[in-house]
C-alpha cells in the first residue's frame, strides 16, 4: 500500500485554472467581487498541504449578486431558448478544453481518484450537450376542450432565480446538472458550493467567464457566492427572491432546508442520503456482481450518495461470494488520488475518518463482525490522516448503524433465503435512492422492477448502484427527498407550468355545462 509522493508537487493545473494564493469568493458571472470575508483555507486530503485560500463572500456580497441575478432574469427569460442553448454549447466546449486541469483540481481538492475527477468533468460536458438539445424541446401539451371552438394547452415559462447548494463529493457536476438545465429554461442561477471544495467552484466560473463575456450574457445570469454558513446560511434559504432551491446533502440537512423553504411556500429539489443495496442472486453472474459491488462500494471512497452500502446475498452463495470479495479488496491500491494507479483515494477530511471509525465501533457493539479492513493508514504517503482501508462487515439489516448512511467505504453483507425476504430487506431502510439486482432469472428481475419491488428512484438490473448516466432523471424517494435532476423531464422543475384556454367563438359557454345567463348574450 505504499504510494509515490511525487504527485504532491505536480500541481501546475492551479495556474492553468487561474487559481491564485488568495481567491475572491463571489462573481456575477463576468465581474468578480472584492470579497472581504474571513479567509477559508483549502487543504488537500491527499497530503494535508494548503492548496489555496478564499476570501469568503459575505451577506453584502450576496445581496450584490442577488440584485444582479434578479435584474438579469428579466432579460434572460426573453432570450429564445435555442439561443440560450447556444451559450450552453459554448460552455460545454470550454469545459472540454479544461477537462484535464479541472478534473485534477477536483481530485486534489476533494480526494476522489484522477479518473473520477475526469469523469466528473465529462459529466458536466455531457449535461451541456443534453441541455443544448433540450433548448429546442421544452414541450408543452395540447388537450381537447369540452367546449366548442375552444383550444387548450399547457406551456412552461422560466421560473426565476434558482439557488444551487452543492455538496463536497461532486464539487462541480451537481452544479452542472442544475445550472445548465436551468439556464436553457430561462432561469438565472446563484451557486453556493460546499465550504470544503470552494476552489473547484471558483475554477468553473473562471472557465466559463470568457463565454459569458464573448456573448454579452447579462451580468448575473450565472453567479457564485462562496461563503460558509457563517455569512450565507438560512437567510439564503428564506430569500423569497429565489423561487427554487436545489440542495444536495444529508437527510438532516434536507429536513432543515425543506422546513425553511416550505414555510415561504418556495420550491425545493432535494437530493439527500442513500442506503443503496445490491441483491446478489444465486442466478446472477457472480463475476459481474463482484465487479459492480467493488465499484459501487469503493468509488469516491464510499462518498457517493449512490455508493453501495449493503449487499443482500443469497444464503447458498454467501460464503463463496464473501471470499471472492475479500480477495478483491486485498488487491486495491490505496494512495494519492492523482496517481493513475490508485483505486482508492483519501476521505475528504479527518471528520469523515472519525465517522468511519465510529461506525465500526457501532457495528461491533450491535453484534456485527468486521471481516476485512477498517484501519486508518499512517506513515509515508499517508501524512494527511485521511487514508483508510475500505471495510467489509457482516451485519443484520435492522441494526441502527445499518439503517443510517455512513459516508465512508463500509460495505454491509446480509444473507437472505428467498426473493420475498430479499426485497423486504432491501426496502426496510428509510432511504430510497438507488438499487440493483444481479440475476439472470427474469422472474426475479422483473419483480424487482415491479410495483412490489425496489422502492428506490433508481433501480438497475445487472449493473451497479452508482455511475448513473445523465440522460435519466436522477433522484430518490423517502428520506432521499423526492427530487429529480439531470435528464428525462427533470427540466420541468426549473419552470412554472401554465394552462391556457383560448375561445375562438362568439359565445361564452362555461365548463361542466354550467348555465350563468344573467343578461342578453347578443348585447
Amino acid at each position: 500500500m505504499n504510494q509515490k509522493t511525487n504527485y504532491n508537487n505536480n500541481i501546475d493545473f492551479l495556474e492553468k485554472l487561474d487559481i491564485s494564493e488568495i481567491n475572491k469568493g463571489a462573481t456575477t458571472g463576468t465581474s468578480w467581487i472584492d470579497t472581504k470575508g474571513e479567509l477559508l483555507h483549502s487543504y488537500s486530503p491527499a497530503n494535508g498541504q494548503l492548496i489555496a485560500s478564499v476570501a469568503q463572500a459575505t451577506w453584502d456580497d450576496y445581496e450584490t449578486v442577488m440584485e444582479k441575478a434578479t435584474a438579469a432574469f428579466k432579460t434572460w427569460r426573453m432570450v429564445p431558448a435555442p439561443k440560450r442553448g447556444e451559450i450552453v454549447r459554448q460552455i460545454g466546449n470550454r469545459l472540454r478544453e479544461y477537462k484535464e486541469p479541472l478534473g485534477s483540481l477536483v481530485s486534489y481538492e476533494m480526494g476522489k481518484i484522477y479518473q473520477e475527477g475526469l469523469g466528473e468533468v465529462q459529466e458536466m460536458i455531457d449535461i451541456a450537450d443534453f441541455a443544448v438539445g433540450l433548448s429546442r424541446q421544452l414541450y408543452g401539451s395540447t388537450m381537447h376542450s369540452e367546449r366548442e371552438r375552444h383550444r387548450m394547452y399547457d406551456q412552461y415559462h422560466p421560473l426565476g432565480v434558482v439557488g444551487v447548494i452543492s455538496a463536497f463529493n461532486f464539487p462541480v457536476a451537481v452544479w452542472a446538472w442544475n445550472a445548465l438545465i436551468a439556464l436553457v429554461c430561462g432561469d438565472t442561477i446563484v451557486w453556493k458550493p460546499s465550504s470544503k471544495v470552494m476552489l473547484s467552484a471558483i475554477a468553473v466560473h473562471k472557465i466559463i467567464e470568457k463565454v459569458l463575456r464573448e456573448n454579452d450574457v447579462p451580468e448575473g445570469v450565472l453567479s457564485l457566492v462562496a461563503g460558509s454558513s457563517k455569512y450565507i446560511g438560512d437567510d439564503f434559504l428564506a430569500d423569497k427572491r429565489i423561487p427554487l432551491v436545489s440542495v444536495t446533502g444529508s437527510t438532516r440537512v434536507g429536513r432543515h432546508v425543506s422546513k425553511i423553504v416550505g414555510e415561504r411556500l418556495g420550491k425545493s429539489i432535494l437530493e439527500l442520503g442513500g442506503n443503496n443495496a445490491i441483491i446478489v442472486s444465486q442466478f446472477g453472474n457472480l463475476n459481474m456482481a463482484l465487479r459492480a459491488s467493488l465499484f459501487g462500494a469503493i468509488a469516491t471512497s464510499g462518498q457517493r450518495c449512490t455508493s453501495t452500502r449493503r449487499l443482500l446475498i443469497h444464503d447458498c452463495i454467501f460464503d463463496k461470494f464473501t471470499t471472492k470479495l475479500i480477495d478483491a479488496y486485498k488487491q486495491l491500491k490505496i494512495g494519492h488520488p492523482l496517481d493513475p494507479e490508485t483505486i482508492v483515494g483519501p476521505l475528504v477530511d479527518k471528520d469523515a475518518v472519525r465517522a468511519f471509525k465510529d461506525a465500526q465501533e457501532q457495528i461491533v457493539k450491535e453484534g456485527g463482525k468486521i471481516v476485512y479492513g477498517g484501519q486508518v493508514l499512517e506513515g509515508a504517503g499517508y501524512e494527511s490522516g485521511c487514508y483508510v482501508v475500505p471495510c467489509i462487515a457482516e451485519v443484520q439489516n435492522h441494526y441502527h448503524i445499518v439503517q443510517e448512511e455512513t459516508f465512508a467505504p463500509i460495505l454491509y453483507l446480509i444473507k437472505y433465503k428467498t426473493m420475498d425476504e430479499a426485497i423486504e430487506l432491501h426496502n426496510a431502510v428509510p432511504q430510497g435512492l438507488s438499487s440493483a439486482i444481479f440475476s439472470r432469472n427474469i422472474l426475479e428481475t422483473e419483480r424487482f422492477l415491479s410495483h412490489e419491488g425496489s422502492d428506490c428512484g433508481i433501480a438497475n438490473v445487472n449493473i451497479a448502484t452508482n455511475g448513473a448516466e445523465i440522460g435519466g432523471a436522477f433522484g430518490g424517494e423517502k428520506d432521499t427527498g423526492g427530487g429529480r435532476e439531470s435528464g428525462s423531464d427533470a427540466w420541468k422543475a426549473y419552470m412554472r407550468r401554465q394552462t391556457n384556454t383560448i375561445n375562438f367563438s362568439t359565445n361564452l359557454p362555461l365548463a361542466q355545462g354550467i348555465k350563468f345567463d344573467t343578461f342578453d348574450n347578443e348585447s
